[in-house]
């Protein structure tokens, strides 16, 4: 007859919240890593042409996040030798992460003058954030008609596409009760 063995639910609990602890850190080492145009690969995966390394394997031919133990490569932006400007027909993809808590990341991107994104938005943690993009007084002040995405929940990705043909300086935010005081908020700079 086999054993029965009794583990206690501490350990159990212990256990998971270990877990739990392990995978934020790594997600946060992959956020940290800086503004990239893919998401980071999985926890132990390489990347592919997009980008995007994991915990142990290192960024693709584009470049990727950096993580733990293998470097992200350099991928070209605003500015630099051989960045191709999304268009109207063909938009660059930049990716944001909206939490968890009251922040974005990265916190700061470039773009090119004229340039057309699509920011696709993934909610993290608990909370519900918006995400609105334009010139920086129409988005501080939360005016009606700016460019915005509501109601993002939790691991919930949505898009939006804008083209930066003025003038000026501009920015994203959070404006979910309280978020934008907070601190929720990032700014954009062109560049060309």
């Amino acid at each position: 007859m086999p054993r029965r063995i009794s583990v206690p639910s501490s350990v159990v609990l212990a256990a998971v919240v270990l877990a739990l602890v392990v995978s934020a850190a790594a997600f946060g080492v992959a956020v940290a890593g800086g503004s990239r145009s893919s998401w980071p690969g999985g926890m132990m995966g390489g990347g592919n042409a997009g980008g995007g390394g994991g915990m142990m394997g290192g960024g693709g031919a584009r470049g990727g996040y950096g993580t733990m133990m293998g470097g992200g490569g350099a991928t070209t932006q605003p500015g630099t030798a051989g960045f191709v400007p999304g268009t109207t027909a063909a938009p660059r993809s930049v990716k944001i992460y909206a939490g968890p808590g009251y922040s974005f990341s990265p916190a700061t991107i470039t773009v090119a003058r004229g340039e057309t994104v699509t920011f696709v938005v993934l909610s993290m943690g608990g909370l519900v954030h918006d995400f609105m993009v334009g010139p920086v007084d129409a988005v501080a002040s939360d005016l009606a008609g700016t460019p915005e995405i509501a109601d993002i929940g939790m691991m919930q990705t949505k898009s939006l596409t804008y083209t930066f043909d003025g003038s000026g300086t501009y920015a994203y935010a959070c404006h979910a009760a309280g978020h934008y005081e907070a601190g929720m908020h990032g700014t954009i700079t062109l560049v060309g």
